[in-house]
């Protein structure tokens, strides 16, 4: 299974992202994922952004991400979205997405060690 993630780059504050993942794989079903988004600094432990569960009708949100960021899917397409408004200096991190293989199906799942796969991650970049 791979998961590539893209949509990174240099922002103003204020500005906005979509950050996406595509994921594929043989013999992988992409809708019995739930998906993550996480972010990490250097020297800092890797925490999650937000998270989706296999059918898109619930997520979850990190703090600092609610009321600016979006989460959502796309089962047919097996793309997983992020989408970042209102953009802080502090959002500044490398973005990875992530499947958590065969999840129970309301399930949303927060810790990274839920998670089987993982992309390679997307710098975002908020310069004040």
């Amino acid at each position: 299974v791979q998961l590539q993630a893209s949509g990174g780059g240099l922002v103003q504050a204020g500005g906005s992202l979509r950050l996406s993942c595509a994921v594929s794989g043989h013999s992988y079903t992409f809708s019995r994922s739930a998906m993550g988004w996480f972010r990490q600094v250097p020297g800092k432990e890797r925490e999650i952004v937000a998270a989706i569960s296999r059918s898109g009708n619930s997520a979850f949100y990190a703090d600092f991400a609610k009321g600016r960021f979006t989460i959502s899917r796309d089962n047919a397409n097996k793309m997983v979205y992020l989408q970042m408004n209102s953009l802080k200096p502090e959002d500044t991190a490398v973005y990875y997405c992530a499947a958590d293989e065969n999840a129970i199906l309301t399930n949303i799942p927060e810790r990274t060690d839920s998670y089987d796969y993982w992309g390679q991650g997307t710098q975002v970049t908020v310069s004040s």
